[in-house]
């Protein structure tokens, strides 16, 4: 396998990492993260405008990418900057309506914001075992149930909603303005929402769609494990940096080869994670893409309290103060465990995959 970046997804990753530099510095990011709507408009009509967004849909339909890799190069830069912009709906929206023959246009633009309601209070990971139910409303359906944790919610144009239709899971398309739509804030930045649908009007665009939302899952679990490396990355140079500057008995605490082993260890989590991205990234959409996305989310959650944990503990108390760029990095990689399916689910996923062969 050639891990080096073709030279598009290199121009890719460049563009949008000066970009992020330049207008989401970290004292932005914290402005405007932790305050509705959580997320910067401007930025992400700049974005849009950069064609970021093409970068996760198919040239099939008038996108530039939409493979695993571009949807990786995206997020990995997303990860160094802590960017809260609502492109997790985006990455799980274009799947989809890619799956529904539907025009991506809207999307690739910024004209529309999409969000994917899949998740409810008893059905948290588990799109087949929804109560959300469809039945039929004229010459369309009318949805009813709860959906929680929309990520992007808060400010989408378009939900696109699972629901339960003549016995199997089928995929909708809502307009945000027909459902009751509940915005708030996460602990670690960025937006969700509750939606709540009464008998509230849907457009079908999938009867049977397990498998075009697993597929959407699946990418959605490349793009957070991508952005997860990404904010390793920054949070792994910030330590090694301190540990070069912070003197204690007349020497830098660098000097110490107890603090040494650890930044090593810190850096061998990170690699063994960018390479099981790499994995589920270059798998995605295959048959066996399922599997391999699990096994990355699974490694990347421990992966990634590890680092957080140990940079916070090398650093001190300082990593402990909002002002500091560390804590926000690593509340957001202990976070990003919470994410379609923790360490535990996506564990008991693998070793089921394994029995049952």
């Amino acid at each position: 396998m050639d891990f080096n970046l073709t030279e598009d997804r290199q121009m890719l990753s460049d563009t949008l990492t000066r970009f992020l530099s330049a207008q989401y510095p970290v004292g932005h990011r914290n402005q405007v993260a932790y305050e509705a709507p959580y997320h910067d408009p401007d930025l992400w009509d700049q974005m849009a405008e950069l064609g970021v967004l093409y970068a996760l849909v198919p040239e099939a339909a008038g996108g530039f990418g939409g493979t695993g890799f571009d949807i990786s190069v995206v997020f990995e830069a997303l990860g160094r900057a802590l960017c809260p912009e609502p492109v997790l709906g985006a990455v799980m929206a274009a799947r989809l309506l890619g799956a529904a023959g539907e025009d991506a246009a809207p999307l690739m633009i910024g004209a529309s914001k999409f969000a994917v309601a899949l998740s409810e209070l008893d059905a948290p990971y588990d799109f087949a075992d929804i109560a959300t139910t469809a039945s039929a409303q004229g010459a369309g359906h009318g949805l009813s149930g709860r959906k929680s944790i929309v990520y992007g919610g808060q400010v989408t144009d378009v939900l696109l909603v699972s629901a339960m239709l003549n016995g199997q899971v089928a995929l909708f398309e809502v307009r945000a303005g027909d459902a009751s739509v509940t915005g708030y804030g996460m602990m670690d930045g960025g937006g969700a929402a509750e939606v709540l649908l009464d008998d509230t009007p849907a457009r079908l665009l999938i009867p049977d769609a397990a498998e075009a939302l697993q597929d959407a899952v699946n990418a959605g679990i490349v793009a957070l494990c991508a952005e997860a490396v990404g904010a390793m990355d920054v949070i792994h140079a910030m330590t090694v940096e301190y540990l070069k500057q912070r003197k204690q008995f007349g020497v830098p605490i660098g000097k110490f080869q107890v603090l040494q082993h650890r930044a090593v260890d810190m850096l061998t989590e990170i690699e063994q994670a960018r390479s099981i991205t790499i994995k589920a990234a270059a798998d995605l959409g295959g048959g066996d893409a399922t599997r391999f996305a699990s096994m990355a989310k699974n490694m990347i959650g421990r992966a990634a309290r590890l680092v957080a944990e140990e940079a916070i503990q090398m650093h001190g108390g300082i990593a402990m103060t909002w002002d500091y760029s560390a804590s926000h990095y690593a509340k957001r990689l202990v976070m990003l465990d919470a994410q379609l399916g923790d360490t535990d689910y996506h564990l008991s996923r693998v070793m089921a995959g394994y029995v049952s062969e």
